[in-house]
Parts: structure tokens; sequence; C-alpha cells
């Protein structure tokens, strides 16, 4: 059965809010596990926005007679102290930390330029303004931890000797190669799900894209006497194969996807940022070459991603019947 737009824009609200949840379950813990007193100092701060961020989603569900789901809410939660958990088990703490919440806050702000857009066909300017207003701070978030990558990479690398600066190296390219096999199933798979011809032929797109970066990247592992770690791959495309599953599950396919693969793109931005960074240290300036051309095609996929959130939406709504 179809469901009507004003539907639609309180699933989209709930969604915000389960978001919002595991928000709040990283900034809690985030401050002590940082690393640096300034990444410490960001995350606290954000903490005190994404609890307005709750709140003011909360406000407009109970306008709408909606309320969270009280499933999806304990699952993010979960899945947000599950992050903390992986991060703090990581010799790099800081630098994983830096990267998954910048991906993170666009996730979020991918998210509620959707829920703006949903809002705005469905009449609600009360919504239209809280999303803008939360979307503005997450916007500024990402971007107070993209200067905070210099001090993710020195808090990550503060106990490792002069000379040990090669095996770090072949680390985060090994890394490097462990997220882009992710992004490759990922890729196969929403070319077949996107709902829109212009996201499936952007998917299309980079997937040759990121085929590329893989096969780069394994040559500069080979320069250093490195490869692929195996394990870390397969468990990282299992992962994407999940992922895929998710979304093809969901009725609003091209939304959740797009934001998704928009998040996708920054997670790869913050980790290529950090690998550039220990790439400089370590001297070796055919990495960085080749890590500042992947950073440029990352880059431009997450700016034609946000250029498509209105196919997006459309393709969304029309997949469940969505009437004003």
């Amino acid at each position: 059965m179809a469901d009507t737009l004003q539907e639609q824009l309180t699933k989209y609200l709930t969604d915000a809010h389960s978001i919002e949840s595991q928000a709040l379950a990283q900034m809690r813990t985030a401050p002590r596990i940082a690393g640096d007193p300034q990444i410490a100092a960001a995350f606290s701060a954000h903490l005190v926005e994404t609890e307005e961020h709750e709140r003011l989603v909360s406000e407009r569900l109970e306008a709408r007679g909606g309320s969270p789901n009280a499933v999806k809410e304990a699952v993010m939660r979960l899945g947000g102290k599950g992050f903390i958990l992986f991060a703090r088990s990581q010799p790099d703490t800081p630098g994983k930390l830096v990267a998954h919440a910048y991906s993170y806050e666009a996730l979020e702000l991918a998210s509620y330029e959707l829920l703006i857009r949903v809002a705005e066909r469905a009449g609600d300017e009360e919504t239209v303004a809280a999303a803008r207003r939360i979307r503005d701070q997450e916007k500024a978030m990402g971007h107070r931890l993209e200067d905070l990558f210099d001090a993710a990479v020195e808090a990550s690398l503060e106990a490792v000797r002069p000379d040990d600066i090669e095996a770090q190296l072949v680390k985060y390219l090994a890394d490097a190669h462990a997220i882009e096999s992710q992004a490759e199933q990922l890729l196969k798979r929403g070319q077949r799900i996107a709902g829109d011809e212009q996201l499936a032929e952007l998917y299309s797109t980079h997937l040759d894209e990121t085929r590329g970066q893989q096969v780069r990247l394994e040559e500069r592992l080979a320069a250093h006497g490195g490869s692929p770690n195996a394990l870390k791959d397969a468990a990282m495309r299992v992962g994407a194969l999940n992922w895929g599953a998710f979304f093809q599950a969901q009725p609003d396919t091209p939304g959740k996807l797009c934001a998704f693969a928009y998040a996708f793109e920054h997670l790869e931005i913050g980790g290529q940022e950090q690998l550039l960074r220990v790439a400089r240290r370590a001297g070796d300036e055919e990495t960085v070459r080749v890590i500042e051309g992947i950073l440029a095609e990352e880059r431009s996929m997450a700016a034609r991603l946000a250029e498509r959130f209105d196919r997006a939406v459309d393709a969304s709504l029309a997949a469940v019947g969505a009437t004003a």
C-alpha cells in the first residue's frame, strides 16, 4: 500500500532520531579515548550539539504524532558503542576515531539533506528549519574534523620510533586497500539497486575508478615489500555485501544508498588524508602522488553524490508510491 508524503516524512524523522542516538553513544565516549586534547575538545563540544539535535528531532516527531523506533534505537546505540570498542582496540585509535567520525558527520549531513527535501515537499516548514539548523552544525563539525587530521596522525604515531615509520606506512596502505575492497562490493551492488538511472551510472563510473585505486595501492604496497591483508580485505567485502542486502530490503533504497555512499566516500577521504600524512613523514613521494590522485577522485565522487540528493529523494518517494 502506498504511503502518503506525510507518512514518509515521519519515517525520515524516525530514522534521523535513530542516527542521533548512535551519534550520542559515540560522542559520550569519544573524548576519553581521543588521545589528543584538541580532538577531545571537538568531540565534547559536538556532544552538546548532538544532544540538541536529538531534542529537536524528538520535538518534530512528537508534533507529528510519531515516536522513536525502540528496536532501531537500540541497534543504533549498540552500533555506536561497538565502533568505540573497535577504535579503542586499534593501535592508531585517534586516527581511526577521527576518520570514522568524519564519515559519520557526512552520513548525518546527507540524511538531513534528504529530510529537508521531503519536509519541503510535505510543506512542513518547522521541520525544514530544524533540519537545516542541524545540517549546518553537522557540516561545521565535519570541517573541524578535517582540520584535526594532522593532530590525529601525530597522536596515532606518538609511540612510534622513527625507524618504525616504514612499517606504519605499509599498515596504512593495507588499511586503505581493505576499505577500497569494501567500496568495490558496495558499488557493484549499488549500481544494480540504485533506483535511478543517473545514480546507477554514477556508481558504475566510480566502480571503475575504485578498481584502479586498488591497483595503485597494491603497487605501492609491493614497492615496500608488503601486500594486501587478505583477511581484512575479505572481512570488509563481507561487510559490504551485508550492507548491500540491507539497502535492497529497504523500501526507500535510493535515498538510503545515496546517503551511505556519500558517508563512505568520506570514510575513504579520512583514511587517505591520514595515509597521505604518513607517506610524507616517511619521505615516500611516489605514494604521496598516488594518494593525492585517489583523494581527488574520492572528493569528486562525494560532490557528484551531493548534486544528486534531489534525484535520490524523488526516486525514494516514487519507490514507495508516496503522494501528498
